[in-house]
């Protein structure tokens, strides 16, 4: 069975990218096109079988910002990539120094992407099983 990676992005051609990148590891695609669409999706999902989300910054609703909060927050276990269109050092550092796991900007490379989800992961299976919801 394969880990999946909560993908949350706006754009559907980032999400198909991320997703043709992947093909062929050992990993599946869950899409959220918001922060709002990524909650509810943790709320349904098996815990157990979410390896990496990966996370974009500007979106409607529910920003990355406020997402990642939560999800830092309700799911400490799961490590998180930032992946942005809008590089900014400042939240970078911000993010890095508060767990975020690793900060890509767009468009990465595949050989990037790919080591950066399996850096992840393996720092996830090493922190535990994800935690539901407080």
């Amino acid at each position: 069975m394969k880990n999946k990676i909560l993908v949350v992005d706006d754009e559907a051609e980032i999400r198909k990218t991320i997703g043709l990148q992947l093909e062929g590891t050992d990993f599946d695609l869950i899409e959220a096109t918001n922060g709002e669409e990524a909650i509810e999706t943790l709320g349904r999902e098996n815990l157990l079988e979410i390896s990496v989300i990966i996370c974009d910054i500007r979106m409607p609703k529910i920003n990355g910002i406020e997402a990642i909060a939560y999800f830092q927050d309700n799911y400490a276990g799961i490590p998180i990539i930032v992946l942005t269109g809008y590089p900014d050092v400042k939240l970078a550092v911000g993010f890095m120094k508060g767990g975020v796991v690793d900060y890509l900007v767009k468009p990465v490379e595949k050989n990037e992407l790919v080591a950066a989800v399996e850096r992840a992961a393996q720092k996830g299976a090493a922190f535990g099983d994800p935690q539901p919801p407080r």
